[in-house]
């Protein structure tokens, strides 16, 4: 663990915002274009990167543009409102009898609805692969359940005028979906909370030289059983090397089990419960290494390369499985390292001898690499022009 990191943030969801205010904010005088978000209920995960973020660039625009976002539960509110937005966006939602009644009242006044999405999960025809890929059993209550999931969020992206998907390969897949959509894509990115958390940390990681105590942490921050075949890839591996390196401690958030693998290195387990995302910005960079491996299919595919860059705007570098957004993000040996299944442990062993060789001058090269990279490709604040041309199809 790096020495000179932050104590624990003390944590209040930014998006805490009464229902009162979000509307004074959307109805806000002098104002040219409005925006309205539309999510079943906040949550920690795709609610903070596909709404509230985007809210806050657009917000971040000046006079030009009032944005706002709307939960399910308030549906009766954002209706009277749709004749003075110009655009509605629905993230990630399910059809119900409540979102049609919301489209066909935004279509009859003329403003434009996008459906807005960070996984392939709008075209049953990947059902099966979302299973097998989520270690989920295959019995008759969860071919329901994800059937009925993914066929309504199928539903309600088939009633949109347009959608904006997280990378160029889940866009694909969706014009697959529906052909001649205009699909735009803008990628996840970092919030000025998050930001200047992340920045606080690497500064004190420079600060104290990246000098650690001793011990080597591997972290993996996909804490949910969901994720049990994408870490089985990396865990035969890093049991060898913790079998051979008694410096090496691994560090799971969240739910994961680490199998049987790992079992007999239990009192070199780290084990946190599931974190606020200003807080796990502080784990992730207390760890010297941050493992994403990822099984390789469409589902994966669709990724976006989040992990990679939570990591490297706080100076850990990152391991991760060469997905197509991770290939597109890290430049191996660069701003961090691209695996395949097959060379973990190999991999594993470059990236210790780079933070243990010549004073660690080599991994401390690569975390100022990712640094720059995450501050200057994945900062909201550079993110204005690209999420203005994609709600606004110019």
């Amino acid at each position: 663990m790096f020495v000179g990191g932050l104590a624990p943030a003390p944590y209040h969801a930014p998006w805490d915002q009464p229902l009162a205010e979000r509307v004074v904010a959307l109805r806000r005088r002098g104002v040219q274009r409005r925006v309205a978000y539309f999510y079943e209920a906040p949550d920690t995960s795709t609610f903070r990167y596909r709404v509230f973020n985007m809210i806050e660039v657009l917000a971040a625009c000046g006079g030009d543009v009032a944005a706002s976002w709307f939960a399910e539960a308030e549906v009766e509110r954002l209706i009277p409102l749709l004749p003075m937005i110009d655009v509605l966006i629905l993230c990630r939602v399910r059809y119900s009898h409540v979102v049609n009644r919301l489209i066909t009242v935004a279509r009859n006044v003329g403003c434009a609805t996008v459906f807005d999405c960070d996984d392939l999960v709008f075209d049953t025809a990947y059902a099966h692969l979302i299973l097998h890929t989520l270690d989920q059993q295959p019995h008759g209550a969860a071919w329901d359940h994800w059937y009925a999931y993914i066929g309504r969020i199928g539903a309600t992206a088939k009633l949109c005028d347009r959608a904006i998907m997280t990378n160029d390969y889940l866009a694909e897949k969706f014009r697959e979906l529906r052909p001649g959509c205009d699909v735009r894509v803008i990628g996840n990115f970092l919030n000025c909370v998050q930001l200047t958390i992340s920045q606080k940390i690497y500064a004190a990681k420079c600060e104290a030289g990246f000098r650690g105590d001793g011990q080597i942490h591997f972290g993996y921050f996909s804490g949910s059983p969901t994720h049990n075949k994408d870490f089985a890839i990396v865990a035969e591996a890093l049991a060898q090397l913790m079998a051979r390196d008694s410096r090496i401690v691994l560090r799971l958030v969240g739910f994961m089990e680490p199998g049987r693998n790992l079992a007999r290195f239990a009192e070199r387990i780290e084990r946190y419960d599931l974190q606020d995302f200003l807080n796990l910005q502080r784990l992730i960079g207390e760890t010297e290494f941050n493992l994403v491996p990822l099984q390789d299919n469409a589902f994966t595919n669709c990724k976006s390369e989040l992990k990679y860059f939570e990591a490297a705007i706080t100076g850990t570098v990152s391991l991760a499985s060469p997905t197509h957004a991770f290939r597109l993000s890290l430049q191996d040996g660069i701003n961090g390292y691209l695996v395949n299944s097959t060379d973990w442990e190999e991999r594993m062993e470059t990236a210790i001898e780079a933070l243990i060789s010549r004073n660690g001058s080599r991994y401390i090269e690569m975390a100022e690499a990712g640094f720059r990279d995450a501050s200057v490709h994945y900062a909201g604040e550079r993110m204005a022009q690209k999420v203005l041309s994609a709600v606004f199809a110019v």
